[in-house]
């Protein structure tokens, strides 16, 4: 039988054997023929998840080998879990080529080092590799470590050595780099989440309480509307967006997708409108003053479950784009007047009736009424009919027995304004009253497959695990920290359960420094760095190019390919003295240094920074948890051991903090004390398991636990099941506390593999576990009415029985009975979500369209002296590098594609076939403008640089008219590089600008100016 390479693809796409033909040499046929025979007698199955997106699919891996002593595994073969509840078997291009990824001909197998100056890398031991950055990173501590600011207070900080964090790691592997790096004192860390859903957090915690996906994969079949804005789900997220297709075919579901190119998920959607790339939140507040002026909103929920009726102080204003307490020198804002009005009790001033001039409600009708269909037609480009049309048809989920899902990811987040992008959606879904409801929520599709557990673990630059803040250098005590971060409640009797702030955070402080941490030192306070500022990737980027870092450890992450302006990117690199890349690949990052022509024009001998290149183990070689888009942790196993002499991560920061350690003991050195007590209490410290990390990341009592009436809890030594057995005292130990309850005494409830769905409504409660608590979907005592009954009866979830709390998910609530007063949103001082953010947003407390740096039109027609965001994120150094439309006409979008997956699949021989070459999608009418056709090679520029590629041209993008001008948009694909099996290369973050969201410092990869020209 002869097969075309089309049939090929979708044989291996189905998750056979086929899938390693091309690796092992098989032509089509005999692939075939020989399909079955590659699941031997004697092989293994090995259960683990898909390495690249956070839909986190189940996989099983066939290994040779029976795990006899003398066998060597060798993973063969890859499919998906038919079990699994969200992805049930299924497999997209990236999952269906991982066996390729594993077997990559750039996978690293030993330790190697570049001499400054040096055009090659030579072979270097673990141990010279290890003694030497060990040496390299204490000079630097000791020399620049800061004990005191100029003020006098303990900071405890090291600037001048920073580190990435990875997003594909596990959480073992990021509680070790969350030590390892607050021991040193190291302030300059991140993780990938600054640079994709940073803006999540930062738009979500302030709106309900939590900056997470609400609900999870399975529940978006729930939905009777289905709004894609921000994201294209079937392209990035294709296994999870199976359960869009069963909302179509099972519950009539209406798909509406709105995005600058007609894409994949366009293809499959009911309705379809194209909008310019940077004016989401013009049109999503339009479509709250849809709402509001139609009376569509669930008028019982807003009036119980939001802030609508809090009246606000009356200093608070917004006049001409700025909000009140804008001060102009510093490009910031004083929130003191973005408060409730409070009663004498100090509790916020409500008024029920919504009269109140002042009161959130008026205050919003005021602010969006601005807003009209005329006005988004005009800054958007989306056609008044389209945009009445989708109005309409989310404003019809207001009722109890209807509801919307809202689906984003970067196209939302890679905004300057992405955080208030966001908040306009959760302000959507609260007039609605989607929110806790299966089948609503405002559902965040995270990209990389932990990058939810890396931000659970506080691996950015101000963070703590569990989302504490990391001190400031204004919170001299730790008394002045817990006092500053601890809510009180602002109306009377609500749970405000961060309230129990000090027990997460004395019980996180037991887990860092062990023994060594006890009331008298304030259980080691001082031995936190405390900040100054932000040290995220582009303080980073911009530190290097002053000359102000000296070191970096970058682990699982490619910076040149990552951050904004490779050029620049470039530069700052060159100027570390010494680099530490960890990962199992190579990258254009480890390979800064050298010279890829236009795609890389550098000069090695002028590059003085060394370079050590670490070989580590990938998914498929360890055990470990992850987190999905849903909050899922799912434990996965190792099914062989790494190429070579490559290590385990959590190997290599053992064996670098344990050399670390010792030369403190040796010499002596700068604050030893915080190196030397960190609790690194493991079996080997050498190599730390993944089961004992995991423990000790759930907690554990470190003495007999009781409650209030004296009744056992928890006897000493036993793991803890809740975050509610915390104590302040010390005498709980636990990592992060979110994660309590993941590995209990009943064991490691992570790996639980029951997909029963008892509810219907995909509420599987018993695979895997979730956070907090194994809470499914958020917020879901606001799915029931006030008397404690569900809104919708086909969508309940939980109730009031008469009694007690019941029902399929953990009821995320205290044991408040109905009536007694206390709202759903129980992390909110008030109990409710809020359409006003108070001053939980550096940008205002309602969102607000602001244009682009890089703004096709010029102005802002709704305040023209405020074009745009008065507070984003942007250095002096980065102003000569913004473009304009004089010079670089059109607008140009960033994207993935399915085939693809950042930069790590290009490794992957499988998906190098499926997408060889680096293209460039323009409309029609620019390419006959310009007289391109399909293949052309064009050249597309921007101030910061240009990139070269294959011409695709296409009706996928319109043409759009903004404020009376003609807008062509570009769509730019991010995937390819010059390392790798695919052809050769531009990275697409040599166009984009270096400025960032105000709230997050998420760059902006969504909407900036270019020009393109035939080659």
């Amino acid at each position: 039988m002869h097969i075309s390479r089309r049939q090929l693809f979708k044989v291996c796409a189905g998750g056979m054997a086929g899938t390693t033909a091309a690796l092992l040499g098989f032509t089509p046929t005999l692939a075939l023929a020989e399909t079955r025979q590659y699941k031997l007698l004697r092989s293994r199955e090995t259960r683990n998840n898909c390495t690249y997106c956070s839909v986190g699919c189940g996989i099983l891996i066939y290994s040779q080998g029976d795990g006899a002593k003398n066998v060597t595994e060798n993973i063969f073969h890859i499919e998906g879990d038919p079990d699994h509840p969200v992805s049930r078997g299924s497999l997209c291009p990236k999952g269906a080529g991982v066996l390729d990824y594993i077997h990559s001909k750039g996978r690293l197998a030993y330790p190697e080092y570049r001499a400054p100056g040096s055009d090659k890398w030579q072979r270097i031991s673990w141990n010279e590799a290890i003694s030497r950055i060990a040496r390299l990173m204490k000079d630097d501590r000791d020399a620049n470590f800061v004990e005191k600011n100029d003020h006098n207070v303990t900071v405890n900080r090291w600037l001048t050595t920073g580190m990435l964090c990875s997003s594909a790691a596990s959480n073992e592997t990021g509680l070790l780099d969350q030590k390892f790096t607050r021991a040193l004192g190291m302030v300059a860390i991140d993780c990938q989440a600054r640079l994709c859903h940073g803006p999540t957090v930062a738009a979500l915690a302030p709106s309900f309480g939590r900056g997470a996906m609400t609900n999870n994969w399975v529940d978006i079949k729930n939905a009777n509307v289905i709004l894609i804005m921000g994201g294209n789900a079937a392209e990035a997220h294709p296994v999870g967006f199976k359960w869009v297709i069963e909302a179509k075919t099972k519950n009539n579901a209406k798909v509406i997708v709105v995005d600058p190119r007609f894409n994949r998920s366009a293809a499959v959607a009911d309705i379809y409108a194209p909008i310019r790339a940077g004016s989401d939140t013009a049109f999503l507040l339009g479509m709250i003053n849809y709402l509001i002026t139609h009376n569509k909103i669930h008028a019982e929920y807003v009036r119980e479950y939001t802030n609508a009726s809090f009246v606000v102080r009356d200093d608070y204003a917004f006049e001409e784009g700025l909000f009140s307490g804008f001060d102009d020198a510093k490009k910031s804002y004083n929130k003191e007047s973005w408060h409730y009005q409070l009663d004498e009790k100090g509790f916020a001033r409500q008024d029920k009736t919504l009269q109140d001039p002042r009161c959130v409600w008026n205050l919003l009708k005021e602010h969006v009424s601005r807003y009209t269909p005329e006005l988004v037609e005009r800054l958007c480009g989306t056609s008044k009919e389209d945009f009445l049309l989708i109005s309409s048809i989310l404003a019809e989920t207001c009722v109890r027995d209807k509801t919307s899902t809202i689906l984003y990811a970067l196209g939302w987040t890679h905004h300057t304004g992405g955080a208030q992008i966001i908040r306009c959606a959760a302000m959507i879904q609260l007039l609605l009253g989607n929110i806790g409801m299966p089948g609503g929520g405002v559902n965040a599709l995270r990209g990389h497959s932990n990058i939810q557990g890396y931000t659970d673990l506080g691996l950015l630059s101000l963070n703590l695990p569990g989302y504490m803040p990391l001190p400031s250098e204004k919170q001299n005590t730790l008394t002045d920290y817990l006092t500053q971060i601890t809510p009180t409640p602002l109306v009377d009797g609500q749970v405000n359960f961060w309230k129990n702030t000090p027990n997460f955070f004395v019980s996180m402080m037991k887990s860092f420094w062990g023994d060594h941490a006890t009331a008298q030192n304030d259980w080691g306070y001082d031995w936190l760095p405390k900040w100054d500022k932000s040290y995220d990737v582009l303080q980073q980027a911009e530190l290097m190019t002053e000359g102000k870092l000296n070191g970096y450890i970058v682990q699982g992450f490619n910076p040149l390919a990552a951050f904004p302006d490779k050029n620049k990117s470039s530069r700052a690199l060159a100027k570390l003295k010494y680099m530490v890349v960890i990962d199992p690949l190579v990258t254009e990052s480890s390979n800064f240094w050298q010279n890829h022509g236009a795609m890389n024009d550098v000069s090695p001998a002028d590059i003085q920074t060394e370079v050590f290149r670490l070989p580590s183990s990938c998914f498929a070689e360890e055990n470990g948890s992850i987190v999905n888009s849903g909050r899922w942790l799912q434990w996965h196993f190792q099914a062989a051991e790494p190429p070579g002499e490559a290590l385990h991560d959590a190997k290599i920061m053992a064996r670098l903090f344990m050399k670390l350690r010792e030369l403190y003991q040796q010499e002596g050195g700068a604050n030893p004390l915080p190196v030397l007590n960190m609790a690194w209490d493991y079996q080997d410290p050498l190599d730390p398991l993944p089961e004992e990390i995991a423990r000790e990341a759930n907690g554990k009592a470190l003495a007999d636990i009781h409650d209030d009436q004296g009744n056992l809890l928890a006897k000493k030594g036993q793991q803890l099941s809740t975050f509610a057995h915390l104590k302040n005292d010390g005498t709980t130990a636990s990592f992060c506390w979110i994660y309590a309850g993941s590995w209990t005494e009943d064991g490691n409830q992570m790996a639980r593999r029951d997909n029963a769905d008892p509810s219907g409504l995909g509420c599987t409660s018993g695979w895997a576990w979730a956070w907090p608590l194994n809470r499914r979907i958020l917020y879901n005592r606001a799915s029931v009415d006030p008397q404690g009954q569900p809104w919708d009866p086909k969508r309940e979830i939980i109730r009031w029985d008469g009694a007690k709390w019941t029902g399929f998910d953990v009821p995320d609530y205290s044991n408040a009975a109905p009536g007694s007063g206390v709202g759903p949103f129980i992390m909110q001082q008030e109990g409710v979500g809020r359409l006003f953010s108070l001053d939980k947003m550096v940008d205002g407390p309602f969102p607000e369209h602001y244009e682009p740096i890089e703004s096709p039109i010029g102005t802002n027609p709704l305040h023209p002296n405020v074009i745009s965001n008065p507070v984003t994120r942007i250095f002096a150094s980065d102003l000569p590098n913004m473009g304009t439309a004089k010079d670089f006409p059109y607008v140009a979008t960033t994207y993935s594609i399915t085939e693809l997956f950042r930069h790590w699949t290009k490794h992957a021989l499988l998906n190098a076939i499926a997408q060889p070459e680096q293209f460039i999608e323009i409309g029609e009418g620019l390419a006959a403008s310009k007289n391109i056709v399909a293949g052309d090679s064009v050249k597309v520029s921007s101030k910061r640089g240009y990139i070269v590629a294959k011409a695709v041209v296409t009706k996928r993008i319109r043409p759009l008219t903004i404020d009376g001008k003609h807008v062509e948009t570009i769509g730019i694909p991010c995937h390819w590089g010059f390392e790798g099996a695919t052809r050769k290369g531009y990275l697409a973050n040599t166009l984009t600008p270096s400025v960032g969201d105000a709230n997050s410092q998420t760059p902006e990869f969504k909407a900036f100016l270019v020009n393109v020209e035939k080659v």
